[in-house]
């Protein structure tokens, strides 16, 4: 039987049953809290709680009231980690027509309006209205797909990178585990957030006349400005081959791009992660079930879909231009082993309500296993 301590806490009251005094990362999400490897806000926890950091999760926190879903933990001493959830919250929100959504899949009982539109945006501005002081790290599918000057149909806009409208002090893209280790090394070693200006996989702002931090291992690429995209679409689009091909790269290149009196800096990405690494992230100590706290609200649809089912790669070399999983997780497929993937199906087959088969055994797209892209 699971104990309510072995969830990440999601309110003081947790955080006292831990017997913590202080939290060093508090995580924002736009989805619901479901301690399993699918859910990308749970992978982060997990991971830095593996690093020995005290971390808690405020799930679908409410922007309509008083804001004291942001405040009611206090302040982290590392920094705010932001994500919109498994999906672009405008996805989440609304159909291809424009209209809002019936459902959220990641919502308790498929409730909606649990989630803000623009929901990276909205949890970092208010935090960083309230905590000016503390660094917001903003990551996930939204964060990482709208990294640079992009298209928002729902807007029918070019828009600026999100790191322009977030006010966030650092963007991690992709998947997360490589880049937070090293931020975590360095902000355990005292080095100050806003140093961070070298580490693999994630973007910052800084004045155009600063200078670019230099690494000789890195090539730059310099991209249309957001000025010029928006004055050209031939140039627009131009940027989006430039990023498409360095996202083909087993070394890619460090993107510049000037937006205002500002210059976007993204790193390169991590190489792909090894099997070891990957079977770290999995064998974390998840639960695999959504958090008590909504037990009385229904089950999570997007979770009651995976339940049974194994993830046994990341990546994907298809590069579908309808899809976002290559610009998310890359190109070049990162699998588990067999033994981490044996693990994994012996406590699915141990669930109490296992029906005695998996739905599922594949990748995010395909079963690219072993295939390394």
């Amino acid at each position: 039987m699971n104990e309510l301590s072995d969830w990440l806490p999601t309110t003081n009251k947790e955080v006292k049953l831990r017997g913590w005094e202080e939290l060093d990362v508090i995580l924002f999400s736009g989805d619901a809290y479901v301690d399993h490897p699918a859910f990308g806000p749970a992978v982060i926890g997990r991971i830095l709680e593996s690093y020995g950091l005290k971390v808690a999760i405020v799930p679908q926190p409410s922007v309509h009231d008083n804001l004291q879903d942001f405040t009611k933990l206090g302040t982290p001493r590392l920094f705010f980690g932001v994500t919109a959830g498994e999906m672009d919250s405008m996805v989440s929100n609304y159909t291809a027509s424009k209209r809002r959504r019936d459902k959220d899949a990641y919502t308790p009982n498929g409730d909606k309006g649990f989630r803000p539109d623009y929901a990276s945006v909205v949890y970092a501005n208010i935090l960083k209205e309230k905590y000016p002081d503390i660094p917001v790290l903003i990551g996930g599918i939204e964060a990482s797909l709208r990294r640079v000057t992009h298209y928002d149909y729902w807007s029918d806009s070019l828009k600026p990178n999100i790191l322009t409208d977030s006010k966030a002090d650092l963007l991690v893209y992709g998947m997360g585990e490589q880049p937070l280790r090293e931020i975590v090394n360095l902000l355990q070693k005292g080095v100050p957030f806003s140093s961070l200006k070298t580490i693999n996989q994630t973007a910052f702002l800084q004045k155009k006349e600063e200078k670019i931090p230099k690494n000789k291992n890195w090539k730059d690429v310099t991209i249309n400005s957001h000025e010029v995209c928006l004055k050209n679409k031939k140039l627009f689009a131009a940027n989006f081959k430039i990023i498409e091909q360095e996202s083909n790269k087993i070394t890619g290149s460090r993107i510049l791009q000037n937006v205002g009196d500002a210059t976007l800096v993204i790193n390169p990405p991590y190489a792909t992660m090894t099997e070891k690494e990957i079977d770290a992230s999995f064998d974390l100590p998840f639960t695999r079930l959504p958090h008590p706290k909504y037990n009385k609200r229904g089950p999570i649809p997007a979770f009651e879909m995976i339940k049974f089912s194994i993830n046994i790669h990341r990546g994907c070399f298809g590069g579908c231009s309808f899809c976002t999983i290559s610009a998310h997780q890359g190109k070049f497929i990162a699998s588990r082993s067999q033994k981490s993937i044996l693990k994994e199906v012996d406590k699915v087959a141990n669930m109490p309500d296992f029906k005695g088969y998996l739905s599922d055994i594949g990748g995010p797209s395909a079963n690219m296993y072993k295939m390394k892209g």
